[in-house]
């Protein structure tokens, strides 16, 4: 038994729709759709799938461990029904006198076999490249106007000491007051949010919303890092958790688990703080 067909017969069983898995576990009912019908071109690569294996056997309560091993197991049919065709093309030109098209067909099977799993990797990467760059964008964005406030602030202390240069000794007394407060707002904003900072021993998907409603996902190599702002609490959602070490505001949290394993809406700092 495959394990599309597998998950499918357990989730049957139970007399759940996908639809409420999708929902339970986060996973896109696109790559659950992918995994009844083992469809492994449409899907990301194996660390990522077996997560979504387990998400959707922990939703229906099933241990996941069955299902995991039909997964790695699939490869070893794979070889044998794609060496069927060359097999059996030497066999061709010598019943048919023309057998110029069985060498064609024999050299076509690999590029069938090839050309899903490449224009999926091709689109993960083009995906994560996009994300990578609308998360600059908004971390751009929110940067500016604390930048435009900052060189404004020291702009009106420097004019009230530029206009009155042949006044007594009175003149630098309020400029030297009003040097001081510049320093204070820019601490306050600061001070009343968090930062939260990502660092990858594996390859992770990771789902961030803030909470002005602002949300990034992307799927981040091993070896990166990656930062997040927000003046209240971060929703996360990640796809391996053993790939993946966090920090708010520079204090490490807890590990999320093993690899593999899918973490819906985690809520950092509250649950892990």
């Amino acid at each position: 038994m495959s394990v599309g067909a597998h998950l499918r017969q357990l989730r049957e069983t139970r007399g759940v729709s996908l639809e409420e898995i999708a929902r339970t576990t986060r996973v896109s009912a696109h790559y659950l759709h992918a995994l009844e019908a083992d469809d492994f071109a449409s899907l990301p690569v194996a660390v990522f799938t077996r997560g979504f294996i387990r998400a959707y056997c922990q939703a229906l309560g099933e241990a996941p461990d069955a299902a995991v091993a039909l997964y790695d197991g699939r490869s070893e049919p794979v070889p044998s029904v794609a060496a069927a065709p060359a097999s059996a093309a030497p066999s061709r030109p010598a019943a048919v006198s023309g057998g110029t098209a069985s060498p064609r067909l024999a050299a076509e099977h690999p590029g069938k076999n090839r050309g899903p799993v490449l224009v999926s990797f091709i689109l993960l990467v083009v995906l994560g490249v996009a994300l990578f760059a609308v998360t600059l964008a908004l971390q751009s964005g929110r940067e500016a106007p604390e930048d435009r406030r900052a060189t404004r602030g020291p702009g009106t202390v420097e004019r009230p000491v530029v206009a009155p240069p042949a006044a007594p000794g009175s003149p630098p007394a309020p400029a030297a007051a009003s040097g001081a407060p510049p320093a204070a707002p820019a601490a306050v904003p600061r001070t009343g949010g968090y930062v939260l900072v990502a660092r990858t021993t594996e390859p992770t998907w990771m789902r961030v919303r803030t909470e002005d409603g602002r949300s990034t996902e992307e799927t981040i190599p091993a070896g990166q890092v990656r930062e997040w702002t927000s003046n209240g609490p971060f929703t996360l959602t990640v796809g391996n958790a053993g790939g993946v070490s966090l920090e708010v505001n520079g204090r490490a949290l807890p590990s999320l688990g093993p690899s593999g394993t899918v973490i819906p809406k985690l809520v950092v700092p509250t649950e892990l703080q």
